[in-house]
């Protein structure tokens, strides 16, 4: 069944200090609207969903597999299943990450 969201009426959920997210869930997978404050750090780890982290605006330092990259609107990563990752805001952001399947501990 398709559904409209405004995002602004989801409740915010904070994942770490400073990373805040508005999420979606589908059944099959979650979506996370996420803002991140500057300086604000992601520590490492690792989970069984694939990830797509999309970078929308500003600076996202992001470690994955052990390779360090500062992220910039426009880019996309690629995190597979069970490779640890971490982040770091350069700047305040606003990241979508794509979870599949979906996220039962972010219910």
């Amino acid at each position: 069944m398709h559904e409209f969201i405004d995002l602004e009426k989801l409740p915010e959920r904070e994942l770490v200090p400073g990373f805040h997210a508005r999420l979606i869930h589908t059944g099959k997978m979650t979506v996370a609207h996420v803002t991140a404050r500057k300086g604000s750090t992601l520590p490492a780890h690792k989970h069984f969903h694939e990830q797509v982290t999309n970078i929308i605006s500003g600076e996202l330092e992001m470690t994955v597999g052990g390779e360090t990259v500062i992220c910039t609107p426009g880019m996309s990563i690629n995190i597979p299943s069970n490779v640890l990752h971490s982040a770091r805001a350069v700047t305040d952001c606003y990241v979508i990450d794509v979870f599949c399947p979906e996220r039962e501990d972010y219910k």
